[in-house]
């Protein structure tokens, strides 16, 4: 009977904080949640651990890539380091997004960063951070003489931020976040050779620098290498905001579009965005018609001896699963228009019948057309089902930055529930879309 006591109170935890998400922030009480929700569902503790490593340190062999292909190693080294061009200071760094990890920082390097003996203009801080596995998804490699060799890309330079609490950007990990300050485009603009990816897109080198300048901070093309498609039918940018990787329990497709389910897009955006050394295979990217570039380069089809990917999805899936989507801040929304607004979610508004609690997207099969919606169809239709994603809505609050909907279109909560208000005819008074706004606030 205790047991029994104990696991009701475990669930009823876990209920309290999906649905209503207002617990103090703090490291212990999130921890706890943690380890509720890793017990709730069974998840094996020590493969949490490994997709945690994994999640955090692990380039896949990506390293081919972004070394051999790329030279972004010899970038970020400078030429007073053996590299090309003026070299990556840590201001630089953290001008286009990159994040430092406090936590991994000893005293005595913290201590001379705060006195000013540690200079952040200088690359070769950059290169002791990269030792110390400070730069949050960055892994550089060094030889016994201490040279960098090399550098890869881990799931954490997109899907992990930090909390700012040593200074802008250094601070705490926040895995699962999405890191919408990085500007990837800026990144691989870095490269003395962007000819690689020109070659695959069979457009001038220039054009290509062009396209990944056009992408600013938290957006990502990710079909760009399997479409080729760099532009919206109006000439704008086509990229798509960095998603989140934490709430995810209950949640049955991971991207924006429904490629796949969490592990599925592992394995894809291992193999095909980061450029590891993997196995993955689906008959759909063989499409020439709708996918030309993933086609005519068998990305359908890819193979390597050793797998350095395929072992470490049960360990990835498991660590996402056990990341929580985020509580609000104390004070970050009115509670009793948020009362008003859940009201008005669950009830005239319709928000529900998609965003159904605890998990705020649908039960089942989540996808929905672009009319249904109220949108164009121009991102649905170069994923495989021609569909959008209910978005789950847990820790809204902590991916605001850039906009809302796949590609940032409605800038504010606010323009999302008028566009929702017009679509369906709703007629909601401006108290109304007030409460449902605060209310989106509070998940």
């Amino acid at each position: 009977m205790k047991k029994q006591k104990v696991v009701y109170s475990s669930l009823l935890l876990l209920l309290v904080v999906l649905i209503f998400g207002r617990c103090t922030k703090t490291e212990t009480v999130y921890e706890t949640i943690t380890e509720t929700i890793t017990d709730t569902l069974r998840l094996d503790p020590v493969l949490v651990a490994e997709g945690k490593q994994t999640f955090r340190y692990d380039a896949f062999g990506d390293e081919a890539f972004w070394s051999d292909i790329l030279h972004i190693d010899q970038a970020i080294l400078g030429e007073g380091n053996g590299g090309y061009g003026p070299g990556v200071s840590p201001a630089t760094a953290l001008s286009v997004g990159l994040k430092v990890d406090a936590e991994a920082l000893p005293a005595e390097v913290v201590d001379a960063i705060n006195t000013g003996q540690i200079g952040l203009e200088d690359p070769a801080t950059t290169l002791e951070l990269l030792k110390l596995d400070a730069v949050v998804g960055v892994k550089g490699n060094f030889d016994s003489e201490g040279m960098m060799t090399s550098v890869g890309i881990t799931c954490a330079l997109c899907h992990s931020t930090v909390d700012d609490s040593f200074s802008d950007g250094i601070g705490k990990r926040l895995d699962g976040w999405p890191n919408r300050d990085l500007n990837v485009g800026a990144i691989i603009s870095l490269s003395d050779n962007v000819e690689f990816i020109a070659g695959l897109l069979h457009v001038e080198e220039t054009t290509t620098r062009t396209v990944l300048q056009g992408w600013g901070p938290g957006k990502f093309n990710a079909g760009l290498l399997i479409d080729g498609k760099a532009l919206r039918p109006d000439g704008s940018v086509a990229a798509n905001l960095i998603p989140a990787a934490y709430g995810m329990q209950g949640v049955h497709l991971a991207t924006y579009t429904g490629w796949g389910d969490m592990t599925y897009w592992n394995a894809f955006v291992a193999n095909l965005e980061m450029h590891g050394q993997g196995n993955f295979f689906d008959a759909r990217l063989n499409d020439a018609g709708q996918f030309p570039i993933a086609a005519e380069n068998n990305f359908g089809n890819v193979t390597n001896s050793p797998d350095l990917i395929t072992p470490k999805l049960p360990g990835l899936q498991a660590y996402q699963l056990s990341l929580l989507a985020p509580a609000p801040p104390a004070g970050s929304f009115d509670e009793i228009a948020a009362e008003r607004g859940r009201a008005l979610f669950e009830g005239v508004a319709q928000c529900s019948s998609c965003h159904i609690p605890p998990i705020f997207t649908d039960a089942g099969q989540n996808l929905h057309s672009a009319q249904e919606i109220g949108i164009d169809d121009f991102e649905a239709s170069r994923s495989p089902t021609g569909l959008y994603r209910t978005t789950p809505l847990r820790g809204l609050f902590a991916r605001t930055k850039g906009g809302f909907y796949h590609d940032g279109r409605f800038s504010t909560l606010d323009d999302v529930v008028e566009h929702y208000d017009n679509h369906f005819g709703l007629q909601l008074s401006p108290q109304d879309k007030s409460g449902l706004v605060e209310y989106l606030k509070s998940i």
